[in-house]
């Protein structure tokens, strides 16, 4: 008989205080120009939608969203390097949308780097299309970066 090492299922749960340390670790691996600390404890004390994806009891995901007056807007998502391309964004996108829809939002929003290739092929694939740019959006290595402004219906699929 031989042993086979299994992975749990991944599952959500709401993102906490004592989280921020291993939010951070990924947030600092996979981003050029990651959240801060603060950007995450000010996101738990307004009372955002931040949720941690749990697997073998360790943080593989994360995602953090605005719900208010029928709009949700997705602020930050992200897995981490070692678990990309596994379909855990996609997991955790559609988790955020069903959630903004329990909370009565007719749309999301969000904002990509025109460079992440990846991340707006996610968005496309989930019903984002693009509405609209912010000039000068996101920090640079030489400057700033634009933002592609995506949005879809939240409308029950």
């Amino acid at each position: 008989m031989s042993a086979v090492a299994r992975a749990s299922i991944p599952a959500f749960r709401p993102m906490s205080d004592e989280d921020i340390e291993h939010v951070l670790a990924i947030e600092e691996q996979a981003n050029r120009f990651p959240w801060t600390r603060a950007n995450f404890q000010n996101c738990l004390r307004v009372g955002y939608c931040c949720w941690v994806m749990e697997q073998d009891e360790e943080i593989i995901a994360y995602g953090v969203m605005s719900v208010a007056v029928g709009e949700s807007h997705i602020l930050n998502l992200c897995v981490r390097p070692e678990s990309q391309g596994l379909g855990l964004g996609a997991a955790i996108l559609h988790y955020l949308l069903d959630l903004a829809r329990k909370h009565r939002a007719d749309n999301a929003f969000l904002e990509v780097r025109p460079s992440n290739r990846a991340a707006k092929r996610l968005y496309q694939t989930a019903g984002f299309d693009d509405v609209g740019m912010r000039r000068n959006y996101y920090p640079a290595g030489r400057g700033r970066e634009d933002a592609v402004i995506m949005a879809r219906s939240l409308a029950i699929e």
